[in-house]
């Protein structure tokens, strides 16, 4: 198991390895708070707790204290650790903290009718029949949902951990432990960024000494497909890491692949005798299938690594997939406005290609 950006691995484990099994239940439909203690729970109750029910402990986080409560819950599990993929921390529209989780289809439909069934009730999430938090269901939920609750980073960050380790078979056991350092980490990055700067050297130099002028043309849409890929990472402030990198370098590759199928469509337009302009505009209609096919095969493997991969998998999976369509966008239409401003009103007779 990998946790990037971990920098108290002693609470990790801790939270991990007390962590076996997780269960999402009701909260009793007219209990409106928690209880101080398990006898004012029963007097509540008028002095017996209803049966399908029962008595569990709440330890709420608040800040630079935790509250020991009581809540009464249903025995019955809506959802139980064996229907949740994974969570993860994320930020709502105000910025705050919160925590999505992601459920198997056959968890979505049962949380989905749970849910639906009862809108403004308490929702407690339960680890080892101790209530982590319990969050008001505010809308039908399927196969993903957020909680929120007033979460500190660290503590939505907790929680997130604690849901997937919660979704384990067994409890955690460490055997073998390491951590590695940030400056081992920078050279593995560095590395990985020169890397990509010599293969998009290579990449320029290549395409001008055989496209000429039009090379230009395809340099300045991988430019664009760049620039695109980079502004998505910082606008979701994703992390560059080396599956990252990796996702970056086959995205060059496969740019410049679009750029060439649509290069080699206007020679050959040309060398049947058509216009410069004819040619232009027959290379790119006649590839678009060809370029959407090619893009969409390997969108389909990106989308299954998404889906089935780890944390590094994940971030090459997005990576790829972003360069992609990144890709036909500044190929099919970029790359097309570029020829027509460059042949603008003006009668050629040559096109450098």
């Amino acid at each position: 198991m990998e946790l990037p950006g971990i920098d108290d691995p002693d609470r990790v484990k801790s939270l991990m390895e007390n962590t076996a099994q997780l269960e999402l239940r009701l909260v009793k439909k007219d209990q409106a708070n928690g209880f101080s203690s398990v006898e004012s729970a029963v007097t509540a109750s008028g002095g017996k707790i209803a049966e399908g029910y029962e008595i569990l402990p709440y330890r709420e986080d608040r800040g630079d204290q935790i509250q020991l409560e009581y809540l009464i819950v249903n025995k019955t599990s809506v959802v139980t650790g064996k229907d949740l993929k994974t969570a993860r921390q994320a930020k709502d529209s105000n910025g705050q903290p919160t925590v999505e989780f992601f459920l198997t289809s056959d968890g979505a439909k049962l949380f989905a009718l749970a849910t639906e069934q009862h809108i403004g009730e308490k929702l407690a999430i339960v680890l080892d029949d101790v209530v982590t938090s319990a969050p008001v269901i505010r809308d039908r939920i399927e196969s993903d949902g957020v909680i929120s609750g007033g979460f500190t980073a660290q503590q939505a960050e907790d929680l997130a951990l604690m849901l997937r380790s919660g979704a384990l078979p067994a409890s955690l056991k460490v055997t073998h432990e390491q951590s590695v350092g940030a400056s081992l980490g920078n050279d593995s990055i560095r590395s990985g960024i020169y890397a990509s700067l010599f293969g998009f050297g290579l990449v320029v130099i290549g395409m001008i000494i055989y496209y000429k002028q039009s090379g230009l043309n395809a340099i300045l849409c991988l430019l664009a497909n760049l620039l695109i890929l980079m502004g998505f990472m910082g606008r979701v402030g994703a992390t560059l890491t080396l599956p990252g990198i990796a996702g970056i370098i086959l995205t060059i590759g496969m740019a410049v692949d679009a750029n060439i199928l649509i290069f080699e469509r206007i020679r050959e337009e040309l060398r049947l005798g058509k216009t410069i302009r004819a040619a232009v505009d027959l290379g790119f209609s006649k590839v678009f299938w060809t370029i959407l096919d090619s893009n969409l095969t390997t969108l389909i493997a990106a989308l299954f690594l998404f889906q089935f991969g780890t944390g590094p998998i994940k971030g090459f999976a997005i990576t790829l997939t972003v360069g992609l369509l990144a890709n036909m966008f500044t190929a099919i239409y970029v790359s097309h406005r570029l020829f027509e401003w460059m042949l603008g009103n003006r009668r050629i007779e040559t096109l450098s290609i």
